[in-house]
């Protein structure tokens, strides 16, 4: 269904070279973000009361990577992921004559598309906890499970550069927000297990053909060479995420969305709260850096967000911050704590935008 390796190619092949620096500059970018790295732990620690169990965090390594890293890394988790709905299709269309030479033909093309659209992402993301990684020659993971931080260094050199804001004080507090989620995941061991179980159960569900899956790819690919990017009507491509999407599906959609909505919100509440005591010029690289995000970019750069769903990721950091400044205001970094006690006490889609019945399910409920 995907030749992985072209993806891998062709993405590499395509995406834009990374800001201009010598052979100096990016070894001391390399070592900085190293450095920000390992004292951001301690930082969010100290501010989350969040404590690994036995104290000490699992071996998560630091990976500080180019364009091509990213790229590599990604598709090493997506197939990991992918595997169980890729393996469902390929089953469908094995009935169908002729399709093993079919199949030879729509991976390569799968290939070249989905290479393509991360082309696109790689130039944009400045960091990543890599919860569901696997370990590849190139790129280790931590052990038992455990994810890995990536850092990408060209990205957040081009961005304090086109901000114009403190190199260091930026590559910190960039540090610090995914660092937060290195936290979320190593002091909290059931999460990864549950989210894993989750989208497994997403994509168990999926009942999609083929043709559609790729399709789908193939238009998101046709908006990068300048093709329109909007539906039939006139109104926005649907996301990847909502044409694979069936009705049995959407509770558990709405459950994903509510806790990746928690996770980026806490790491943007975190960032901000952490901020002020170590990084001097936060206030202003705060503002600059949401600016930029509402600015947003060209109509294509719109629509491909449409199109992969990033603009719910927006959208995420925004609702998420909010629901936890509203608890913590309320109850206290301990009260907001519980929400890390089971699944069972996570918010809910619905109360990610009212946090007072979150708070009134779960502390009410403990109290009583």
């Amino acid at each position: 269904m995907v030749d992985w390796n072209l993806a891998v190619a062709t993405a590499t092949r395509l995406v834009r070279p990374g800001p201009e620096v010598s052979r100096d500059e990016a070894r001391a970018v390399v070592a900085e973000l190293r450095r920000h790295a390992k004292a951001s732990e301690e930082h969010v620690r100290a501010y989350t009361r969040m404590i690994p169990e036995g104290h000490e965090p699992p071996d998560t390594p630091v990976l500080v990577v180019d364009r091509a890293g990213w790229i590599k890394a990604n598709v090493a988790g997506f197939r990991e992921l992918l595997t169980p709905l890729l393996g469902k299709m390929q089953e469908r269309r094995s009935a169908v004559p002729g399709s093993a030479v079919l199949g030879a033909v729509g991976g390569k093309v799968t290939g070249v598309e989905l290479g393509m659209l991360l082309s696109f992402l790689a130039s944009r993301i400045l960091g990543q906890y890599e919860t569901f990684a696997p370990a590849t020659r190139d790129l280790p993971a931590g052990a038992n499970g455990a994810g890995r931080l990536l850092l990408v260094a060209p990205n957040i050199v081009h961005v304090e550069r086109e901000l114009e804001v403190s190199p260091h004080d930026f590559r910190l507090w960039v540090c610090l927000h995914e660092e937060t989620h290195r936290t979320q995941f190593t002091a909290v061991p059931w999460l990864r297990d549950h989210l894993q179980g989750e989208i497994q159960t997403f994509l168990a569900a999926t009942d999609v053909d083929p043709g559609t899956f790729v399709e789908r790819l193939r238009e998101a690919a046709q908006t990068l060479a300048g093709g329109r990017p909007e539906g039939e009507e006139g109104e926005p491509a649907p996301s990847l995420v909502e044409l694979v999407q069936s009705p049995e599906q959407r509770e558990i959609l709405g459950r994903l969305t509510a806790v990746m909505s928690l996770l980026e919100g806490h790491a943007d509440y975190v960032m901000d709260g952490v901020g002020p005591q170590v990084v001097p010029s936060v206030a202003e690289i705060r503002e600059k850096f949401q600016a930029r995000r509402a600015r947003g970019a060209s109509r294509l750069d719109l629509a491909l967000r449409k199109l992969l769903g990033l603009d719910a990721k927006l959208r995420q950091y925004r609702d998420g911050e909010r629901f936890v400044r509203a608890v913590v205001d309320q109850v206290g970094m301990d009260g907001f704590n519980r929400v890390w006690t089971s699944p069972n006490t996570l918010p809910t889609k619905s109360e990610i935008a009212a946090p007072a019945d979150w708070i009134a399910r779960v502390h009410r409920k403990a109290d009583s």
